[in-house]
């Protein structure tokens, strides 16, 4: 895979590494930190660094031996893409997504290995303990009781374009080389994001090209690069990742392997916020100006401000969503919002 131009990313601002000693020291960095930081050689005892540190083969013979007899979905990319999974010309996907089963995937990827023309296969995303047994458990983290999502990505050479998600995220570093660049969630205007809706993997990305990137048509990428952290990785690393930062993720080696875990801070049942931003995409964004003033205001009272004193008018008991949310209010709004978007 061709290196990205140096200047780029030799000028980045390292993301800061840490040392902890156990599994309280790493729950207090994740607890207190609001900026992501790199634990080296966290999980370098486990069997899969040590089989991919062996080889590509080795590591693709260890997780066959886990792997249950279920089609994965694997994504196969352009030749001469230099492995960037993105959108094409007509701003469909780069990229042909297939089910196979995992051997054959395998057999596929060492067929491509080092040849120039080769074109990426990458598996992203994947649950570790529906796809396969024992692993998870045999290559785990003492996350102090989070409850987390855990999900493995296996690949050629690949570039994954920035984009952010609701979760914190620890990614661990299994297999291969890999290059996170990161900036702060304020930074989102200056990566100039591109559809919400019509998205590789379901978030929206960055449409910069980090290894060309234009600064004539994404002027203000300069200002995001001011801001930029870059973490160069091995196996056994380990990278926290904080809510909504943005992060570009590049497997540098012939055979990559990452596992991430991820959870909320906030209880599942408070749903998604990306969903009350498409809804008010549909509802508001194309009302008469005045009308949107009005409601942006409504927002701030109701959603943003939420001061007890604001509704300190209406008995306690009464308050009903107004209150702090339960796992039944908010149940109750679901059900309150199904029946009005199928009217």
């Amino acid at each position: 895979m061709a290196e990205a131009d140096p200047g780029i990313f030799a000028a980045l601002q390292p993301v800061e590494e840490r040392q902890v000693a156990d599994a309280s020291e790493l729950d207090a960095a994740l607890r207190e930190a609001d900026r992501p930081f790199v634990v080296r050689d966290l999980v370098s005892d486990w069997p899969l660094v040590a089989a991919a540190n062996r080889s590509p083969g080795e590591a693709r013979r260890y997780l066959l031996d886990h792997a249950r007899d279920m089609d994965f979905t694997v994504s196969t990319g352009e030749s001469g893409s230099n492995g960037r999974m993105f959108y094409d010309e007509a701003m469909g996907m780069n990229f042909r997504t297939l089910r196979a089963k995992l051997p054959e995937i395998f057999a596929r990827m060492e067929a491509e290995e080092g040849k120039p023309d080769a074109h990426p296969l990458y598996i992203a995303s994947t649950d570790m303990h529906r796809f396969f047994e024992g692993l998870a458990e045999a290559n785990s983290i003492d996350l102090a009781g989070r409850k987390t999502l855990d999900g493995i990505w296996i690949g050629t050479p690949t570039r994954i374009a920035a984009h952010n998600d609701f979760p914190d995220n620890l990614a661990c570093v299994a297999a291969g080389q890999r290059r996170f660049t990161l900036f702060p969630p304020d930074q989102f205007r200056n990566l100039y994001p591109g559809p919400i809706d019509n998205t590789p993997a379901g978030r929206a990305i960055s449409m910069v090209d980090f290894h060309a990137p234009d600064f004539e048509r994404f002027p203000k990428f300069r200002e995001a690069l001011d801001h930029a952290l870059v973490a160069e990785m091995e196996p056994g690393d380990a990278l926290h990742i904080p809510s909504m930062w943005w992060h570009h993720v590049e497997g540098l080696s012939r055979f990559n392997i990452l596992v991430n875990f991820w959870w909320r801070d906030t209880p599942r049942w408070l749903g998604q916020p990306q969903n009350a931003l498409n809804l008010a995409l549909m509802a508001i964004r194309d009302l008469p100006q005045a009308e949107k003033e009005h409601w942006r205001d409504l927002f701030d009272h109701y959603v943003f401000r939420n001061r007890d004193e604001d509704f300190a008018h209406i008995p306690e008991d009464a308050r009903s969503v107004l209150a702090p949310l339960t796992p039944q209010s908010a149940e109750h709004i679901r059900g309150f919002l199904l029946r009005q978007l199928n009217q």
